[in-house]
């Protein structure tokens, strides 16, 4: 649900973490925070500087704390509201003090989740990709995806989507320049070579930018390895060796692990997603049937299928996966060795899990790169140019066939579909469900 978006609204909410601390940030915005500020404060502190002033509660007179006030006026501020920061200590009885004091003041209610910043881009402060940018590196939990969230966030995709978007309409304006002098025929023909060409750049470099959504879709999501193979094959082993951390239940009878167990990790910069499944086999146990249904389903959804085979056995039947696989022989220290195109390693001391380990961030390294070249993050991203790849493929084959009007209308629905990303057009749909997924006091 939309928070109310009353222009006499201001909202507040702590902007630091929940639990005990040493600072508390609890933010303000809207038209009352001058009133609010000089009701808790005593004054309106001299704008964007910190000074420490005791707050009081407006009701009662209570000295509730004292703080750093800091002030900033509209429009330079995030939201592009009047704005202030309360920086209190950071106990429980505290900040619910302060924060029950500010909801005594007249004009003042709770923010909702991701309000602050639903202000900041309703107010042109930030362009939805950016937005965007800021939930995600806010969730960001490997150096790579900081640097793709950051690169985001300062207006990355931004600048290339309001690049093409001008553009895009420059490539309208020509086709329905063409339109004008349809009576002209050398004049009208010129024009629409130009509109062909410039149609034609365009869908070069929008097509150039999809081949890179993969990279930066996935390192957003995280790189998914699923551990697979025939029961007792040591996968719960491997998982606890790769996890540092007992969390899979190891066990010598056959069929144990039922359920899917996912760790994620940080490999090298990069966000990893594990994930433990139950041993493929046919089996008439029910439990065991819906874990191995479930292994099955996990295979299909993976980036990478490690294959695992206990060394001492006989290499089992494989599942097929569309995803790469990679071969591992399991329990190397007791029966060493590795068959030819496999990898030999042995949970229980150790040897070969670093070998592992750097071949599946190999292998992510190449699915994902660093998270500084790809420009397209999201899948609202990738749909969004896909769109306007397709319309400009169809205004190109429009100008072609002598249908110049068919090839304005593409032209206008390219530079509609680019202007989507950055918030321009078509984005109520959209607002709800991200500003949603921030926390309140962002």
């Amino acid at each position: 649900m939309a928070p109310p978006s009353a222009p006499t609204d201001t909202i507040y909410a702590p902007a630091s973490g929940f639990g005990r601390a040493a600072i508390c940030v609890i933010r303000l915005s809207g038209p009352a925070v001058r009133r609010a500020l000089a009701a808790l404060a005593g004054d309106v502190p001299e704008a964007r500087r910190l000074v420490l002033r005791t707050l009081r509660d407006p009701a009662r007179g209570e000295a509730l704390d004292q703080a750093l006030v800091a002030f900033f006026p509209a429009p330079h501020s995030f939201t592009g509201e009047d704005q202030a920061e309360l920086h209190v200590h950071g106990g429980l009885a505290t900040r619910a003090g302060v924060l029950a004091a500010l909801g005594r003041v007249e004009g003042l209610r709770a923010a909702e989740p991701g309000e602050f910043t639903r202000r900041a881009f309703l107010e042109g402060r930030m362009d939805l990709d950016a937005v965007e940018g800021l939930a995600d590196l806010i969730e960001a939990e490997t150096q790579a995806q900081r640097r793709q969230a950051l690169r985001q966030l300062e207006g990355g995709l931004g600048r290339l989507a309001e690049d093409w978007r001008r553009r895009l309409i420059e490539a309208q304006a020509l086709v329905e320049a063409a339109l004008d002098f349809s009576d002209e025929g050398d004049v009208a023909a010129q024009v629409e070579e130009q509109a062909a060409a410039r149609m034609a750049g365009l869908e070069g470099e929008i097509a150039a930018a999809l081949a890179s959504a993969g990279r930066g879709e996935s390192l957003r999501e995280g790189y998914v390895v699923v551990l697979a193979g025939p029961p007792n094959a040591g996968k719960s082993t491997l998982m606890n060796a790769l996890a540092r951390r007992d969390v899979a239940i190891v066990s010598a009878v056959p069929g144990t692990t039922r359920d899917a167990i996912e760790v994620r990790c940080d490999l090298g910069g990069l966000p990893v997603t594990l994930i433990d499944t139950a041993g493929l086999r046919e089996t008439e146990d029910l439990i065991e049937a819906e874990g191995v249904a479930r292994t099955r389903a996990k295979i299909a959804g993976a980036d990478l299928v490690v294959w695992l085979d206990p060394a001492d056995a006989p290499a089992a039947p494989q599942a097929d996966p569309t995803a790469p696989v990679l071969h591992v022989r399991t329990k190397a220290d007791l029966a060493g060795g590795a068959s030819r195109g496999a990898l030999a390693l042995s949970a229980a001391t150790g040897a070969g899990v670093d070998a592992l380990l750097a071949a599946i961030e190999e292998r992510a390294r190449g699915a994902m790169g660093e998270g500084g070249d790809a420009v397209v993050t999201r899948e609202r991203h990738r749909l969004a140019l896909e769109r306007a790849r397709d319309a400009l493929r169809r205004g190109r084959a429009a100008l072609e066939a002598g249908d110049t009007e068919l090839a304005a209308e593409d032209a206008r629905l390219a530079a509609r579909a680019v202007g989507s990303i950055s918030g321009r057009v078509d984005v109520e749909d959209v607002l709800d469900a991200l500003f949603g997924a921030f926390c309140i006091g962002k």
